[in-house]
């Protein structure tokens, strides 16, 4: 089922409008958002923009939940996502400039605990290297998204992930490293990461409404709703607390209050007169530490792009002449982009309360070529041409899995044989039991389902939430007949607790 157009795209302005020295860099925009939010299904929209350490834009389109008449304004909460990744690093910039840390200090320094899988790596990264995805660790998200397990066990358990290629010698985004230098600062400064951001940066810039939990937005006025695009259809979902990956992304605020986050930003940490950060330091966070190669959509994209890298917190590129200094942030059902364009003292900050959705990144790439003055792209057509590929992709891929099932199979075992408990060192446990005719399985304090025969010893899981979608567990057998472990592709292989071959490392 195709979700229902929007009838109603509603603006909020939280200022009279664009000031006339910025009606290029703006026009038309009202009437592109609108045009974007119907063509992307979204439900609302923010964008603030700065020039020359003045926030000359600031507007809310379309409505903070879909069936609900309050409308997005300048003003209003939604998640930022991986953006908090900067905040994370300004805070160690903090402790550089007070000679309390550098950047090439050993991790392990100042978290004599931690530990990954190769003794080599843990004796050898560094705080740079926790800030720049070049661990070599695949991103191993399932160890926080679906354990419930608090920061000081995430960390703990990073060392049951293997590596999937060498230590820095490829970029590969990793949530976790930027868990553990968001704990290390906090460890540094004697106080949780929560308080440290709080008191080191939201509030000398005024960020009053911005919060690290989800936990603090309850009873909070003007706050978004997330949507996610379940069977073909936008439809509303719960917030998602990832309190135990908070440095990682966990940060709520709204375009007038990350706007202040960009003026710190465009003036090299000073904001307001008052210096927070030294400009050198800004400056190692906006320089490349680590080159990305571009994908196939990036070069499809971005054909003036030469060279694109990852900083301190920050993604890096060249376009049409200028360096480029940005981040986008996805959590469950919301999207961010905050981009900057130093030189030229610009920046924008798009939030938005829609999953599956380049909108933000689509927006400010909008307002940078308005302002360049070059050639404007409807960026909004072309990522939404790229979504749809991978929609169809998607389905492909489902049809080929439904293609190669084979039908006619019957299960090995009588289901109370599959019940039980299945650990990992990492993951944690996955329980089995049997209800009714069924199977159901439960996955962490979030994921709960049920278990369908597939073929052979393989069962599709229907997640209860339908936000996490659907899995393939795949119950392994020894030669006795006895089932040993439980496999489950993109995390790893559990094995039955109790089972000599099994269980937890």
């Amino acid at each position: 089922m195709r979700a229902r157009p929007l009838v109603v795209v509603a603006l909020a302005l939280t200022l009279a409008g664009p000031l006339p020295a910025q009606q290029g860099l703006l026009k038309g925009l009202d009437a592109y958002v609108a045009q974007a939010l119907k063509d992307w299904e979204a439900p609302g929209l923010a964008i603030a923009v700065v020039r020359h350490d003045s926030v000359v834009f600031a507007r809310g389109y379309g409505v903070r939940e879909l069936g609900k008449a309050e409308t997005v304004d300048a003003n209003t909460i939604f998640a930022i996502g991986s953006t908090s990744k900067a905040f994370t690093a300004a805070l160690l910039g903090m402790l550089v400039d007070q000679g309390r840390i550098r950047w090439d200090d050993p991790v392990t320094r100042y978290l004599p605990g931690f530990q990954l899988y190769d003794p080599y790596v843990t004796r050898e990264i560094t705080i740079r290297d926790l800030l720049t995805h070049r661990s070599g660790l695949a991103r191993g998200d399932g160890l926080w998204a679906a354990s419930g397990y608090s920061r000081d066990e995430v960390i703990r358990r990073v060392r049951f992930l293997k590596p999937s290629w060498s230590f820095r010698s490829q970029y590969g985004y990793q949530n976790i490293m930027f868990l553990t230098a968001g704990e290390l600062a906090g460890r540094v400064y004697g106080k949780s990461w929560d308080e440290v951001v709080r008191q080191q940066i939201f509030e000398p810039l005024g960020m009053t409404r911005t919060r690290t939990s989800v936990d603090a937005l309850k009873g909070m006025d003007d706050v978004a709703t997330p949507h996610e695009r379940i069977d073909d259809a936008v439809r509303p979902v719960e917030w998602m607390n990832i309190d135990n990956i908070g440095p990682a992304g966990s940060i709520t605020s709204s375009v007038n209050e990350m706007a202040q986050w960009v003026r710190l930003q465009l003036g090299a940490g000073t904001y307001a007169g008052r210096k927070l950060i030294e400009a050198k330091t800004v400056k190692e966070m906006h320089t490349l530490q680590m080159h990305i190669k571009p994908s196939e959509t990036d070069e499809k994209l971005y054909p003036e792009t030469h060279l694109q890298g990852y900083g301190l917190g920050w993604a890096l590129r060249d376009y049409r002449g200028r360096r480029i200094v940005s981040h986008g942030g996805a959590i469950r059902g919301m999207r961010a982009q905050v981009l900057l364009v130093p030189e030229d003292q610009l920046g924008v900050v798009v939030l938005t309360n829609v999953a599956e959705s380049a909108l933000p990144t689509a927006i400010a790439n909008r307002i940078m070529d308005l302002h360049l003055g070059q050639p404007v792209k409807d960026w909004s057509a072309l990522y939404l041409a790229e979504t749809k590929d991978a929609r169809a992709k998607a389905a492909e891929e489902r049809r080929k899995t439904e293609a190669a099932r084979v039908t006619g199979t019957t299960p090995s075992l009588v289901l109370e044989k599959y019940t039980g408990t299945y650990a990992d060192s990492m993951y944690g446990t996955i329980k089995v039991s049997q209800e009714g005719d069924h199977l159901a399985a439960t996955f962490g304090p979030n994921y709960a389902g049920d278990l369908g025969h597939w073929h052979f010893d393989t069962f599709e899981v229907v997640w209860r939430n339908p936000v996490f979608g659907r899995a393939m567990f795949t119950f392994k057998l020894d030669a006795k007949g006895q089932v040993t472990a439980l496999e489950v592709p993109q995390l790893t292989t559990f094995g039955k607790v109790g089972m000599t071959t099994g269980g937890a490392r």
